[in-house]
C-alpha cells in the first residue's frame, strides 16, 4: 500500500516533513496547498509534487491519502476538518489547536469520518525518550517524585516580526509555552502522568508588539502525588538545548534534548552503564535553542512511520489527537492561573479567556 500525502501550508515546518516523508519507503508527498500561492508554488517545484491553489482541489484528488497540516497554529482546525470530512487522514503539527473547542472540533470530525488522527510531538520518537518510558514503565523509579521541563530559548524580535500571527493569541496561541515549550510540556506528562493542578506566573519582558508571553513558570502537581516544575523562555540569550528531570524514590534521569546526561538507580542494572556512554553525544543539531530551522527532521520520521503503519493496520498511533489536546490544556490552565493569580485544577471544564 502506497501512500500519497499532502501538505497544507508551505512554510518552514514542511520542509522538515517533507524531508522526513521522503525518508520513508511507500510514502511520498503528491500535493500541496498554500494561502498565499507562490508558496505553494515554490514547495511543488523543490519537492516535486502538484501545487493547489485551493483546498477543496486538493482534497479531491484521489492521489491524496493523508493531508498534514502545517498552517499557523490557530489555524489548524478548518483544514483539518474540511480533509477529515473528505475522508483523508490527518496529521497536525503540534500543537493540535490553541483552544480546546478547536482541539476537540478537530477530534470528533475525524472520529466521525473514521479517520486517523495525529498530532506531531517527535520528541516521544527519540532513543533516548523511549528508554526513560520503559523504565519508569517497569518500575525502576519507584514512586514517582519530582518531574521538571526547562526550555530556556531566544528568539530574536525579528523572528515576532517576520509574521504577523507570531505572538498573536488568535493564531500562535501563546507565546514561549504554546510554540517552544509544548514538547517538552507534552513528553513530560508522557512520562509523568496527568497533571492535576498548575500554579504559574508568566511575563512578556523583552519583546515588542506580540501579545503573549516571552517568560513562563509553572509548578505543577500531577495526579500521582508528584511535585513538578516548567519553566519557558524566549528571552535567555544565547539559548540552551532543553531539559528534563525525572525524579523518583528509587532513581533519577536527566535528558538534555536527546541526551541522556543521568541514570542512575538504586538497583543496578546490567546495561546501565553502556547505555550512559551510548547515549551521550546523540543530539545532532542546536535543537531548536536560537535557530528555529536548527532541529533534526528523523523524529518526524519515525512519527510518519508510527502514523503509516497505523493507517494501514487500522490501529491507533503512539499519538492520536486525544494525546494532542493533553499539553494544549495543560498550557491553557498555566495562562489560566497566570492570570487569574491561582492555581487552575484540570481538566479545565472549558477555554479560558486570555488576554
Amino acid at each position: 500500500m502506497s501512500i500519497g500525502v499532502g501538505i497544507v501550508g508551505c512554510g518552514m515546518i514542511s520542509n522538515f516533513h517533507a524531508r522526513a516523508i521522503a525518508e520513508i519507503r511507500g510514502a511520498r508527498i503528491t500535493a500541496c496547498f498554500d494561502m498565499v500561492p507562490p508558496a505553494a508554488t515554490a514547495f511543488a517545484e523543490r519537492i516535486g509534487c502538484t501545487p493547489y491553489q485551493a483546498l477543496p482541489d486538493l482534497l479531491a484528488d484521489s492521489q491524496v491519502d493523508v493531508v498534514t497540516i502545517c498552517t499557523p497554529s490557530g489555524a489548524h482546525a478548518e483544514p483539518a476538518v474540511a480533509a477529515a470530512r473528505a475522508g483523508k487522514h490527518v496529521i497536525v503539527e503540534k500543537p493540535l489547536e490553541v483552544t480546546l473547542k478547536r482541539c476537540d472540533r478537530i477530534i470528533r470530525a475525524c472520529e466521525h469520518a473514521g479517520v486517523t488522527l495525529s498530532t506531531i510531538f517527535p520528541s516521544r520518537f527519540h532513543e533516548s525518550s523511549q528508554l526513560i518510558k520503559r523504565a519508569i514503565d517497569r518500575g525502576r523509579f519507584g514512586r514517582l517524585t519530582m518531574g521538571d521541563a526547562y526550555v530556556k530559548w531566544f528568539r530574536t524580535q525579528e523572528y515576532y516580526d517576520s509574521g504577523a500571527w507570531r505572538g498573536t493569541w488568535k493564531l500562535d496561541g501563546g507565546g514561549a509555552l504554546m510554540n517552544q515549550a509544548i514538547h517538552s510540556v507534552d513528553l513530560l506528562t508522557w512520562l509523568m502522568g496527568p497533571v492535576a493542578q498548575v500554579s504559574a506566573y508568566t511575563s512578556t519582558l523583552t519583546h515588542q508588539r506580540i501579545e503573549v508571553e516571552d517568560v513562563a513558570t509553572a509548578t505543577l502537581r500531577f495526579s500521582n502525588g508528584a511535585l513538578g516544575v516548567i519553566e519557558a523562555t524566549t528571552a535567555a540569550y544565547p539559548g540552551t538545548l532543553k531539559r528534563i528531570e525525572i525524579h523518583g524514590s528509587e532513581g533519577s534521569a536527566v535528558l538534555e534534548e536527546e541526551d541522556i546526561k543521568n541514570w542512575e538507580f538504586a538497583r543496578a542494572a546490567r546495561g546501565d552503564a553502556a547505555l550512559r556512554r551510548r547515549m551521550t553525544g546523540k543530539t545532532e543539531s542546536g535543537g531548536g535553542a536560537t535557530d528555529p530551522a536548527a532541529i533534526g527532521h528523523h523524529g518526524h520520521t519515525k512519527q510518519f512511520k508510527d502514523v503509516f503503519r497505523a493507517i494501514k493496520k487500522g490501529t491507533s498511533p503512539l499519538i492520536d489527537g486525544y494525546e494532542g489536546r493533553r499539553s494544549v490544556e495543560i498550557i491553557l490552565a498555566v495562562y489560566a492561573s497566570a492570570q487569574r493569580g491561582r492555581p487552575v485544577d484540570l481538566p479545565l471544564r472549558r477555554d479560558p479567556v486570555l488576554k
